[in-house]
């Protein structure tokens, strides 16, 4: 069975220019220091103007969701990010959520990768998924209608340049033979794959290629629990044993009327959702600016989850 992990989401976009970010690397500090598992980032490389179809399941969407920040919002691109905070913090796990792996060249995605698992110690992770913004592709020259495929082949390049000394690869949009890229990830057999999206047949294989663990998306995220039992049957049909599948998912912080956490409700799901499959449990909260209030509040968290999972807060 796997450890029960906890990740937090920071936020890395604005809605208006920042003087500076030094917030987000206190918080980065702070969740480094009390023992958080995981921090992830969100992704979006540029932004088109019809940001309603974020609303839109059809094109990737969630269902009356909207963006946090208009089209001239102000988004950090992740492993730039992470790069810095990987030089800040120690123990914390690095990740993404979601990576549009895609809009990258390969190659490139996969040197930029294996750079950052070595330098922060093996301490990457990578959620990918296709996206719901058509723009972003638009502007990468990239085919919208095609981004599972493309999604695919990112993982593909990736996979072979980090696990093969010496790599071939041939598909329809690229050949090589015999390339040589170094340093290799520090993680036996390359940086973790999160993959994300709905239980569906071609996630499901995409998580069953590449994946070491799944975020669900939409619905699934919502109501999680039938959702991982869902993505089991789809892997057993495919032919993958789903025995030690990783889920991460969101676990909704609850406030009380005065606006202060009420860890005592948000952590009463925690052990109904561990045992339907549930292994990384990702909350976003509100933080305070400095690195000393950050600390204490994700520190409440951390005990607070530490102890529905049964494990002892760490000092």
């Amino acid at each position: 069975m796997h450890k029960l992990r906890l990740a937090i989401v920071l936020t890395s976009f604005s809605a208006r220019e920042q003087p500076n970010w030094q917030p987000l690397f206190e918080q980065a500090r702070a969740a480094d220091e009390a023992g958080v598992d995981r921090l992830v980032l969100p992704d979006h490389v540029v932004f088109g103007e019809h940001l309603e179809e974020y609303g839109k399941p059809e094109v990737g969407g969630r269902l009356g969701a909207k963006q946090p920040t208009d089209e001239d919002g102000h988004w950090l691109e992740p492993l730039t990010t992470l790069s810095v905070i990987a030089g800040m913090t120690s123990h914390i796990r690095l990740g993404t959520s979601i990576l549009i792996a895609a809009l990258r060249r390969p190659v490139v995605l996969a040197k930029t990768a294996a750079t950052l698992d070595v330098l922060s110690g093996g301490r990457l992770d990578l959620g990918v998924g296709v996206g719901w913004q058509r723009e972003e592709y638009d502007a990468a020259g990239l085919d919208f209608a095609a981004r599972g495929r493309l999604l695919n082949h990112t993982l593909e390049v990736c996979q072979a340049l980090w696990r093969e000394p010496r790599a071939d690869y041939d598909s329809p949009e690229l050949t090589f033979r015999a390339i040589h890229m170094m340093p290799k990830p520090l993680q036996a057999g390359g940086v973790p794959i999160w993959v994300g999206g709905s239980p569906t047949s071609p996630v499901a294989d995409r998580l069953a290629r590449f994946g070491s663990g799944w975020i669900p998306w939409g619905p699934a995220a919502d109501d999680v629990v039938p959702a991982i039992q869902r993505m089991r049957e789809l892997l057993e049909g495919a032919g993958h044993d789903p025995e030690g599948l990783m889920v991460a998912a969101p676990l909704p912080v609850l406030t009380q009327p005065d606006g202060q956490l009420d860890l005592e409700r948000t952590m009463d799901p925690v052990p109904a959702l561990a045992r339907g499959g549930l292994t990384d449990f990702r909350v976003r909260f509100a933080l305070p600016d400095d690195r000393a209030g950050a600390f204490e509040r994700i520190s409440a968290v951390v005990t607070a989850f530490r102890a529905a999972t049964g494990e002892a807060a760490e000092a």
